[in-house]
């Protein structure tokens, strides 16, 4: 009995020993699903956005828009535990700011916002489902509205740590 054991756990430290180094080998490629921490700061070394400190790794298909484009190209031909920082320019982020994204609209038009109690004046934030659009000015009858992202002309520097692959 205690040589069957004995086998029994030698061939389960070997098949760990083996998937372990497959799955080290494993590299992120367009397509496939990965599980990653990341911690984003600003030029000036301020923290935007951290999954370390949520606690919970950040999911999602590479390749596939749902991140920045610069995050997302920083991840292929990563492995799992592999660390890596990366600084991206507005270009490969949220973009430049740009002056066309600026509109005047009447305040009428925002009546949805005043019915929440929202103040349509100068520097106040109106927070939609795609992100929050600052009023840049405001008169009597108008407000200039800045569709640009919050984070358009920034850039961006992440820390990122590949913590697990699905290949799709």
């Amino acid at each position: 009995m205690k040589k069957t054991f004995k086998i029994a756990v030698l061939a389960l430290i070997a098949t760990l020993f083996i998937t372990s180094c497959w799955v080290n080998q494993l590299i992120v490629q367009n397509g496939d699903t990965v599980s990653v921490h990341y911690t984003g700061t600003f030029e000036n070394g301020e923290k935007f956005d951290s999954s370390v400190d949520r606690g919970v790794p950040l999911d999602f298909q590479v390749g596939a828009g749902q991140m920045i484009s610069g995050f997302d190209s920083a991840v292929v031909g990563m492995k799992i535990w592999d660390k890596k920082t990366v600084t991206l320019l507005p270009k490969d982020a949220y973009g430049e700011r740009d002056e066309k994204n600026l509109q005047v609209v009447p305040k009428e038009q925002l009546k949805s916002f005043t019915d929440a109690w929202v103040k349509l004046e100068k520097w106040a934030i109106l927070e939609t489902q795609i992100w929050d659009i600052e009023i840049l000015d405001s008169d009597e009858t108008t407000v200039t509205l800045d569709w640009n992202h919050p984070m358009a002309g920034k850039t961006l520097n992440f820390d990122i740590e590949m913590v697990n692959i699905t290949r799709n």
